[in-house]
């Protein structure tokens, strides 16, 4: 009977050690596969001085081979990544090795004052995340609305000299704006519907923006100053209150989660996009996108016929041999989103080996 129990306990012991000795290598696994994440450039520099011009993707990429890995590099937290500390042209950012895992930091440029009084230096824009010139417009013009909002906003009913096309310069007027809607107007008329590729629901409205218009006199009716025309602007098209600008500082990273969708529309007149692209894909804020995530981009794999697939004789013939072969998808890109609405968001394409086309895939890289 002791002997039994002592064998017993001695098997138990033998179980309870296989189970560390695996969990040890899992964990020294996991250890190595987080390593593995970032890789490094081959031709990576030591340092990098901010200049100005520079964006942050361009920084992370001149370190990073994926540069998306940006704030694992930086060690940032949550917090960090929703309010980042800025970076500034003369900044130096500087690779960090010691650690065994590469991390980056920054040296920032001081101006003395007088012996013993330094400060931060002044009167720098901060570096944007990605080129402010391709953006900008996307920021605050073009506007995904739902559930027809735009139906409800103030209408352009009547101009001076009873002019039909209004342009820069016209005195309009408008149904009613009262003062505490504020003075900054952008005028927009409704555009394109989108739908969802697979399950064709409505997901939005893109409104065309025309132009901006400052209030003069509040009140119903209102009268307003066209500030700027893009294109013709008409009695009947609508005023929306020009929103707060948008940060261009965000951090370049990976969704949290596993996110899959398509490309709706390529922005430029143009069938194909490539690198510096603008293009709307049917993800958005209700699926967790924000400014910064990075999609990768993938062309489906075409349905091909198999060679090796014949016809069954009867109806005893079961042949096992598919009829089609489904090639892989392959990745022929990457973009980031900077903008983002309940269902749709903007993303500019950072990479592209191949041009890029409405419905391709996008998804978690």
């Amino acid at each position: 009977m002791f002997a039994h129990l002592v064998h017993s306990n001695t098997e138990a012991k033998k179980i309870m050690y296989r189970h560390i000795i695996t969990l040890l290598l899992l964990a020294c696994a996991a250890m190595n596969a987080v390593a593995q994440d970032v890789q490094l450039q081959p031709d990576h520099p030591d340092r990098h001085v901010v200049v100005k011009g520079d964006t942050l993707w361009d920084i992370s990429a001149k370190f990073l081979k994926d540069p998306w890995l940006w704030p694992k590099v930086w060690k940032m937290n949550r917090e960090q990544i929703k309010n980042p500390h800025l970076i500034y042209p003369g900044d130096v950012v500087v690779l960090d090795l010691s650690g065994g895992d590469p991390r980056l930091r920054l040296l920032r440029e001081t101006v003395t004052l007088e012996p013993g009084i330094r400060i931060d230096a002044l009167e720098k824009e901060a570096v944007a995340t990605i080129a402010p010139n391709i953006i900008e417009p996307f920021l605050s013009q073009p506007l995904i609305i739902e559930n027809d909002e735009l139906d409800n906003a103030p209408a352009i009913v009547g101009a001076q000299e009873n002019r039909v096309v209004l342009s820069q310069g016209v005195r309009i007027y408008i149904d009613e704006i009262q003062e505490e809607q504020g003075r900054f107007w952008n005028v927009y008329r409704t555009g394109k519907v989108f739908t969802d590729p697979v399950t064709k629901e409505v997901l939005g409205t893109e409104a065309v923006h025309l132009g901006t218009a400052n209030i003069t006199r509040y009140g119903a009716p209102a009268t307003a100053e066209i500030a700027k025309a893009n294109q013709e602007i008409f009695k009947g098209d609508k005023l929306v209150v020009a929103p707060d600008e948008l940060s261009k500082s965000f951090v370049p990273r990976a969704p949290d989660s596993e996110i899959q969708g398509q490309i709706l529309s390529i922005y430029g007149s143009v069938n194909e996009a490539g690198r510096n692209s603008i293009v709307s894909i049917n993800r958005g804020s209700n699926e967790g996108m924000e400014p910064g995530h990075v999609l990768a981009i993938y062309r489906e794999g075409n349905l091909v016929k198999n060679p090796g697939y014949q016809k069954a004789k009867d109806e005893d013939d079961k042949t096992t041999v598919p009829e089609n072969i489904k090639l892989p998808n392959e990745r022929v890109g990457l973009l980031m989103v900077f903008r983002t609405f309940d269902r749709i968001s903007y993303g500019l394409i950072m990479q592209a080996s191949e041009p890029v086309n409405a419905l391709d895939i996008v998804q978690t890289p």
